[in-house]
């Protein structure tokens, strides 16, 4: 075997060139969303589906069929209860029958924004029923759309992996929760952030990341995993960006309402902070377990998520490899979701499209699914029973087994996405030479800063010529 020497220092540094795909595998992927449209409706249909006992009369009919039948929604009881169908003004009027903890719309101001809109999309005349039925209508088809962007949002996000949208379009939690809330016009706004940030286009992902959390809290927390990917990286200014974005386009959408009624604006923080551990959620099985409240429960919470978040700090900065940006979106939103003290059904399509990007395997994903479904009719069978005891159904214990399933299969997905980390061998994205498609800017970036190994010098810091670079060739070339 003979040497060649290389002059470059850097040559050590470089990735290999990503593989040419054959020529079917390119065609297929140049043009996917046919079928992910299809898959997306067909998704979507059998939700809507599920949805029709509850349309025929479940909602209006008693208090257990929404739950036997497992197809309860908010959306059609809210448009009464929070004063929509009188004409109320979200943050403008109080609610119809206000609490002291709760006397105006308890949703961040985009959800609001959302709920006006599709009310005046809903015909004025018609019996209270008809018209319920009509508002969970106009909010099904415009959920449809916001899920169409999450769809889309993904296929850009990971230009060379388009089917990995496939998993979100397919996902059995999207069928059944959907339509229960309106949790898909944050995940759509995140969606997007996401594809911007993979397009190299930090401001951008960082107005949407805003306009996100002016829908839903959660997507705050992916400034996290990018302010210290771009430490590790070097690339602080497209931080800034991102950061500086968010900022803008959250005071943007949001002064308004904080100008018109400072309190009815703030009704969703004062009441975020009050509630009390509810379904779902680890701190329920604790609290019924003891028959007890815990006083001190928002600092608990508050101390787990710092901590899960500063471990998650830790891997992203010691990791032998660099992270890609979607794991550690998918892990820093999970620990928010099973340290929360609220674990609403529909808050796994939070992590749908994180888990889409973050572990793109199949058996893994459905494995995951299966532990949230059961979970959501488990909820539903544990509240038809408590309502009317002489209906079958989950006792508390067994309803206490159904979130450990959820807490369970949550983690579940979490080592795997962390096992992917400390091995990238092992990482599905990266087996193809990629080094992190939903990176943008941290695409190929070196590191500028690792936990556990010397700051390397910078080029006008050295002070004698790299040595050269030595690759052995074999004789046949």
């Amino acid at each position: 075997m003979c040497r060649m020497t290389v002059s470059d220092p850097g040559a050590s540094t470089r990735r290999a060139p990503l593989p040419t795909l054959p020529a079917w595998r390119s065609r297929l992927s140049a043009a996917p969303a046919p079928l992910l449209a299809l898959a997306l409706v067909v998704t979507y249909a059998l939700g809507l589906a599920a949805k029709l006992p509850c349309y025929q009369g479940d909602w209006f009919h008693g208090a257990t069929e929404q739950y036997t039948h497992a197809c309860y929604s908010d959306i059609p009881h809210l448009f009464t209860a929070r004063g929509l169908a009188a004409g109320s003004h979200p943050y403008l009027d109080r609610l119809p029958n206000p609490s002291p903890a709760m006397q105006y719309l308890e949703y961040p101001v985009l959800i609001g924004l959302f709920m006006q809109v599709a009310t005046w999309l809903t015909p004025l005349t018609g019996t209270s029923q008809s018209r319920e039925q009509w508002f969970w209508l106009v909010n099904a088809g415009l959920l449809l759309v916001c899920a169409a962007v999450v769809v889309a949002a993904l296929a850009r996000t990971h230009r060379r992996r388009p089917w990995d949208a496939l998993l979100f379009a397919l996902a059995p939690c999207l069928a059944l929760d959907s339509t229960v809330n309106w949790d898909l016009l944050a995940v759509a706004l995140t969606a997007v952030a996401m594809a911007y940030w993979s397009s190299s286009r930090p401001a951008g992902a960082g107005v949407f990341i805003g306009l996100a959390t002016a829908a839903k809290l959660y997507p705050v927390l992916l400034l996290g995993p990018l302010l210290v990917l771009c430490w590790r990286a070097g690339r602080r200014r497209e931080f800034r960006a991102a950061a500086g974005g968010a900022a803008v386009a959250w005071l943007t959408v949001n002064l308004p309402v904080m100008y018109a009624n400072w309190q009815g604006w703030a009704t969703f923080y004062t009441f975020s902070q009050t509630r009390k551990e509810d379904y779902g959620s680890f701190w329920l099985i604790l609290m019924q377990s003891r028959n007890e409240q815990l006083s001190t429960l928002n600092t608990w919470i508050g101390a787990l998520l710092v901590l899960s978040c500063l471990a998650i700090g830790w891997l992203a900065l010691a990791a032998p490899r660099r992270p890609r940006f979607a794991q550690l979106a998918f892990l820093v939103v999970a620990a928010f979701v099973l340290t929360n003290k609220v674990y609403s059904p529909q808050y796994v399509l939070w992590l749908i499209p994180l888990a889409a990007l973050a572990r793109p395997r199949w058996r893994d994903f459905l494995i995951w699914q299966a532990c949230e479904a059961l979970h959501f009719l488990g909820i539903w069978s544990y509240l038809a029973h408590a309502i009317d005891g002489s209906l079958p159904g989950l006792d508390q214990d067994q309803y206490h087994l159904a979130i450990a399933l959820h807490l369970l299969g949550t983690l579940y997905l979490c080592a795997m996405v962390v096992r992917d980390i400390l091995r990238p061998a092992q990482d599905p994205v990266r087996r193809d030479g990629s080094d992190d498609p939903s990176g943008g800017v941290l695409d190929g970036a070196p590191d500028h800063f690792v936990l556990g190994r010397p700051r390397p010098a910078r080029a006008t810091e050295q002070t004698e010529p790299a040595e050269p670079l030595t690759v052995p060739v074999s004789p046949s070339r």
